[in-house]
């Protein structure tokens, strides 16, 4: 495999602009790029090196109301120029959809979890309300399975708009 995704790293929380970069080598130089749900894709492309690894970068505009139905999106950087009978070289990189999340989403900060924080009280700190946990809980979806269940140290990503 010939392609290494640096940029958004998995779990990352993605605006409407996805900036895709990395290192990668195809034939004729050519990667394709999808961002999808499963359900909704948006597609784009990026310049390899051809001969040799070197350095990619790309963006993916997503337009207003996408009408994704997860918030789990798979940013996925394909050689298909690759040609012949095995197996196409394809990097899946599974993030989070911030405008979906939260509604004018600019970006998050990260806040680490001290001993005797729950997800209400954090969202109170940072929201003002105690019944946003879903928007931490859906930001974090890689991290928290239980709501009640935080961990002292636990580096969770707040959304903000």
């Amino acid at each position: 495999m010939n392609i290494e995704v640096l940029q958004p790293k998995p779990f990352d929380i993605v605006g409407s602009t996805i900036m895709i970069a990395g290192n990668a080598v195809g034939f004729e130089g050519h990667l394709s790029i999808s961002v999808s749900d499963g359900h909704v894709e948006f597609s784009g492309a990026a310049a390899a090196g051809a001969i040799a690894l070197r350095q990619f970068q790309a963006t993916v505009d997503i337009p207003d109301n996408p009408n994704f139905q997860l918030d789990r999106l798979f940013v996925t950087v394909t050689d298909d120029s690759a040609g012949g009978e095995g197996v196409i070289p394809t990097v899946h990189v599974p993030v989070f959809y911030g405008p979906r999340i939260l509604s004018d989403y600019i970006g998050y900060r990260n806040y680490t979890v001290a001993p005797g924080d729950t997800l209400s009280a954090i969202s109170t700190a940072n929201y003002g309300d105690p019944s946003h946990v879903s928007i931490i809980r859906r930001a974090n979806a890689h991290l928290i399975d239980d709501p009640n269940v935080i961990f002292p140290g636990q580096d969770l990503r707040i959304p903000i708009s």
